[in-house]
């Protein structure tokens, strides 16, 4: 019986998610207005293991969130996942946060999803799927002033859910584009994608792993700025 522990701290929200096979049978959860990850992730761990009956040493393998998304959350989530799957000697697998949040939306509709996640100002971090999760374009970091999605705009409808809906909202008013009222990926959206991956022994290098920042963007980003301005 695999039981897979599944760890997402991108974002705001702090969660945890057990899953035996396909099914998720448990979730710990909390976003607050400031991130409590430090303080609550490992108390989220052992809650949900203890009134599950099972001990750490009954995990098969240890799911994290990749990223991209919060540099301080992913973090937090990567060093606890990779201690662990090191400490237990067992599978550490890792999940787009951009995939975990578009399987949010449910739609038996022909669409494209496009998750969000808020980078700063009016950057995002996004990648674009269709209404069954299979990946169209890969995660990159876009301005939204420079109109990114338009080419899957024209096509057809369009999905957006993240914490960066509202200010994409404001930019894209385009008839296809649907906002989903959904802020953060949860952990309980990893089950399915992990336990695929645990099969096909699709595994990271605990030692080695580390979280997806697009940190390079951030820094390129920064110095346009400052080009521009003078």
């Amino acid at each position: 019986m695999a039981y897979i522990l599944n760890i997402e701290t991108a974002t705001k929200n702090c969660s945890v998610a057990l899953g035996k096979e396909k099914s998720v049978i448990d979730v710990i959860e909390y976003t607050g207005e400031g991130y409590s990850h430090a303080e609550k992730l490992h108390v989220f761990i052992q809650d949900i293991l203890k009134r599950n009956n099972l001990k750490p040493s009954d995990l098969s393998a240890i799911s994290v969130s990749k990223g991209p998304g919060s540099y301080t959350g992913l973090r937090i989530g990567v060093s606890a996942a990779k201690g662990l799957a090191y400490a237990l000697d067992i599978p550490l697998i890792s999940i787009s946060t951009l995939e975990s949040l578009a399987r949010l939306v449910k739609t038996g509709e022909d669409v494209y999803i496009i998750p969000i996640i808020d980078a700063r100002r009016m950057e995002v971090y996004s990648a674009v799927y269709d209404q069954n999760y299979n990946l169209v374009r890969n995660v990159q970091a876009d301005l939204l002033e420079e109109q990114p999605f338009e080419a899957y705009l024209s096509e057809k409808k369009v999905i957006f859910i993240g914490d960066a809906v509202d200010k994409t909202r404001k930019v894209i008013q385009h008839a296809n584009a649907c906002f989903h009222e959904a802020k953060y990926p949860s952990a309980r959206k990893q089950q399915d994608i992990a336990y695929k991956k645990f099969i096909k022994q699709v595994f990271e290098n605990t030692a080695y792993f580390e979280p997806y920042y697009l940190k390079d963007f951030m820094i390129t980003s920064k110095k346009l700025s400052k080009t521009t301005h003078k």
